[in-house]
């Protein structure tokens, strides 16, 4: 029995499927499930079964979560104690949807650097319904992105971490553009180019193209927000944007921004942790830094950003390297 073999079990057991946790991982689908299977036969029981509902946990299984988690925190801590005797830096697991760790992440936790040298901060992309897993399996300690909401989220506080506002882009050649207001249904019938967060269904652009019953047809992923952004310029159709992030390619007339109602919408990105008794001293540091002005300076920045590409889920180093 090992580490990763607990850690795999537990995600599997808290997302509900082998996919969900390889995707949460970073990792294919058969790595998961090849973990899954050694746990299954040094402990002679299946743990947990696929049922035409999801995966559903064992009799066994049902008693042996609980223990696997709180080995898995435990390991998370004996790591923390380790560092702190050899001197190392404390170590901040941070986990973003894709637009959040594309524009506002990166700028954010080199300002935070400069404040805490003695923190080490990760950072990797996330769906928003994973981050509840990841942090209670102490596999991230910080998430960005959405309120974290339901009985999934039970101990974890999100705190509001940045306004923006979202609109509609396209090509100034594009057959809307330059009309009077627009109502949302009208774009119904067109093709939506989104980052990943987009088919996040617990995003609010997910749960935008939910309640307007946006065809999947019509709806096409691309790896970054900037590569959806370049697919609109170049008259693909319409991407939901940040206000501020596609600000510059709108003045440079590269895109434009639709008139469509009530836009831009204002919402609100949020910073997600265990309870502050719970929080470690490094993540607590981050959590206050963020009230900062230099912090505000930093998430309003749209250069420099590096894409999601350049990273990992902050528990594919954890398991698997």
């Amino acid at each position: 029995m090992t580490l990763t073999q607990l850690e795999v079990f537990v995600l599997v057991a808290r997302l509900g499927s082998v996919k969900a946790a390889a995707d949460a991982l970073g990792v294919s689908e058969p790595a998961v499930s090849g973990a899954l299977a050694a746990l299954r036969r040094q402990l002679d029981d299946p743990l947990v079964t696929r049922t035409p509902a999801g995966m559903a946990l064992s009799p066994a299984g049902q008693r042996f979560v609980p223990i696997a988690s709180q080995i898995v925190g435990l390991a998370a801590e004996g790591e923390a104690a380790v560092r702190s005797a050899n001197g190392s830096p404390e170590r901040v697991r941070t986990a973003a949807t894709s637009t959040v760790a594309e524009f506002v992440a990166p700028p954010l936790l080199a300002a935070f650097s400069t404040r805490a040298p003695n923190v080490e901060t990760t950072l990797g992309v996330t769906e928003s319904a994973a981050m509840p897993a990841l942090l209670h399996e102490r596999l991230a300690d910080v998430c960005f992105g959405p309120r974290l909401t339901g009985d999934s989220a039970e101990g974890i506080v999100s705190e509001a971490m940045m306004r923006y506002g979202l609109v509609v882009v396209a090509s100034p050649a594009f057959h809307l553009a330059g009309q009077g207001p627009l109502r949302w249904e009208a774009l119904v019938g067109e093709d939506w180019l989104v980052a990943p967060s987009g088919i996040d269904p617990s995003s609010e652009v997910g749960m935008l193209m939910q309640r307007l019953r946006v065809p999947d047809r019509r709806v096409r992923v691309f790896p970054n927000q900037a590569a959806a952004w370049s697919a609109a310029a170049a008259g693909a159709g319409v991407a939901p944007a940040i206000s501020h992030l596609v600000k510059p390619e709108i003045d440079r007339k590269v895109l434009c921004r639709l008139p469509v109602e009530s836009t831009p919408a204002k919402l609100m990105w949020y910073v997600s942790t265990l309870r502050s008794d719970r929080r470690p001293a490094g993540v607590a540091a981050l959590v206050r830094f963020l009230a900062t002005s230099d912090a505000v300076q930093a998430m309003h920045k749209s250069d420099g950003a590096v894409p999601p590409s350049r990273f990992r889920p902050p528990v594919y180093v954890t398991l698997w390297s």
